[in-house]
């Protein structure tokens, strides 16, 4: 159905938002959604024509189609999780997800989560913007609508393990928590059920091109997103931590793909596909 796994993102992504704007009563501005997305799809563009020519090379403008489906996949992203208040917030938290790519680099390779940067640099920098982690509420059919759609994008890029490593952790260390507090599994189970913890373990944890190549260093990477995400939450009290440990952790990738060395995933080859593409 998908040639490019991309479309599938900005799909589900795309469907989730509609979701969310019509049956959770979210009170979404569109003109700062559009903020978002054209703060995302200017600063792409502008980056595949600057960071050229400051290299020396010659780049005409219309031989560089900009890589737009990640852009809007990163767009798609600020827009389910962050809310604010003013266009300029909105934005900055736009062109800093993006240029984190081409300015936060290992080589050949961006470290950081460019929506997660975005939010993490929104929440410190600007005095309006916040993330609402129980916009979702805890039913069921959330679960298995996001578990579906997760799933299938993970089978085309690979990277189921990153959010079974990510979820079995957290999953494990609440429940120990929980037992050793005495309290109910229907409890446990309502903490588990959050739409937001499954949008972050299926959609951003897992991005093939910011995250470890190897599946041994992913493993191991989610692994430790997940125990600084609930000492953030359940001894810190940050309801946010789970966005904090993956733009805490995010600079151990370039480590960890030096131990252990594999490939660096790939997105289906397209007609817009280029080596400056990120």
């Amino acid at each position: 159905m998908f040639k490019d796994a991309r479309d599938a993102q900005i799909a589900f992504l795309g469907m989730f938002l509609v979701l969310g704007i019509s049956t959770r009563d979210w009170t979404i501005q569109p003109g700062l959604m559009a903020a978002i997305a054209a703060s995302c799809l200017l600063t792409q563009w502008l980056a595949q024509v600057v960071i050229p020519k400051l290299q020396g090379q010659v780049i005409k403008l219309w031989q560089l189609p900009p890589s737009w489906k990640s852009a809007l996949i990163t767009a798609l992203g600020l827009c389910l999780l962050l809310r604010g208040n003013h266009y300029w917030s909105m934005a900055l938290a736009g062109v800093v997800a993006i240029a984190s790519k081409f300015l936060l680099r290992v080589g050949n390779k961006h470290f950081f989560n460019p929506a997660n940067f975005g939010i993490i640099v929104a929440l410190t920098l600007t005095p309006d913007a916040w993330v609402s982690p129980g916009q979702w509420g805890t039913q069921a059919w959330y679960l298995l609508l996001f578990l579906g759609a997760g799933g299938l994008v993970l089978k085309w890029v690979g990277r189921w393990e990153t959010s079974a490593a990510f979820l079995c952790t957290y999953a494990g260390l609440e429940a120990v928590r929980y037992a050793w507090l005495g309290w109910t599994a229907d409890v446990y189970l309502h903490k588990l059920m959050s739409g937001s913890l499954l949008l972050f373990a299926l959609f951003m944890v897992t991005d093939p091109r910011s995250i470890p190549n190897a599946r041994q260093a992913r493993v191991v990477w989610a692994v430790l997103v997940a125990w600084l995400t609930f000492l953030l939450q359940e001894e810190f009290f940050l309801t946010t931590g789970m966005f904090w440990a993956l733009f805490v952790l995010a600079p151990l990738t370039p480590v960890l793909d030096r131990i252990w060395s594999a490939p660096q995933f790939q997105f289906t080859a397209s007609k817009e596909s280029t080596p400056l593409t990120t």
